[in-house]
């Protein structure tokens, strides 16, 4: 049985042994072997091995290793408290790491608590948001926040947590929304900036620095945004290496 997410490998016809009862007479005491190449399938032949292919074989989706048990999680930060849906550990091989709460996230949160002056009636993107950790403890203070992330399924769990920020009884933003950003599309930025033609005061972004092939296309990003506010935008980064020493 053949378990994947693409097509299963080709199967052929082994070469098959021939015994000396299976050749001409060449002699009492002669002994020999050869091997006989495959014949070729007839149109019946590849039809049955078709269909026995097709038995054996078990396609996957990529929804198969998506985890959805997600706990409602109790985050505190000074005296901000939140309430999020999340992943408490990665489950699956699957990369969905947006599902989870990094430590780079804490770390900036921390900060942006103790320092909320910075972020007082600001309009603030947030890059990588994963469940939203972050934007949504800003828009307690923000004018605007937008999170945004490339993954359906993570993008999926944000807006569900934004709804549960937004029907709390707690303070909150009504400009709180969530986008659909893949780092380095210009048409997606573009698409993101007319919808906000004041562009943002700040560019967010914890723990989204752990692919080192998609560096490049994130400051590509993060330039794109801080030219449209002609020097008046800054960038904020959170990163808590985990590396082993």
């Amino acid at each position: 049985m053949f378990l994947g997410l693409g097509p299963p490998p080709r199967l052929t016809r082994s070469p098959v042994l021939k015994t000396v009862s299976e050749m001409p007479h060449k002699g009492s005491a002669e002994l020999a072997c050869h091997l006989r190449l495959p014949l070729p399938l007839s149109g019946h032949e590849r039809k049955m091995q078709k269909e026995d292919e097709a038995d054996d074989t078990l396609f996957l989706d990529e929804s198969f290793f998506v985890n959805r048990d997600y706990d409602l999680t109790t985050f505190t930060f000074g005296s901000h408290v939140l309430n999020l849906f999340c992943l408490r550990s990665a489950s699956t091989d699957y990369d969905l790491t947006g599902q989870l709460v990094w430590p780079g996230a804490v770390l900036l949160n921390n900060y942006l608590s103790k320092n909320a002056e910075i972020l007082e009636g600001h309009s603030v993107i947030e890059l990588g948001s994963g469940v939203g950790i972050t934007g949504i403890l800003c828009s307690r203070f923000c004018r605007e926040v937008v999170l945004t992330d490339h993954n359906e399924d993570v993008l999926e769990i944000m807006k569900k947590n934004i709804e549960i920020h937004l029907s709390s009884s707690e303070p909150s933003s009504p400009g709180l929304t969530a986008e659909k950003l893949e780092w380095g599309n210009s048409v997606q930025i573009s698409e993101i900036l007319q919808k906000h033609p004041g562009g943002f005061d700040l560019v967010l972004g914890a723990d989204i620095c752990f692919q080192q092939s998609s560096i490049p296309l994130l400051f590509n990003t993060v330039e794109k945004l801080l030219h449209f506010q002609e020097g008046k935008c800054r960038f904020i980064l959170a990163y808590v290496s985990r590396a082993k020493r």
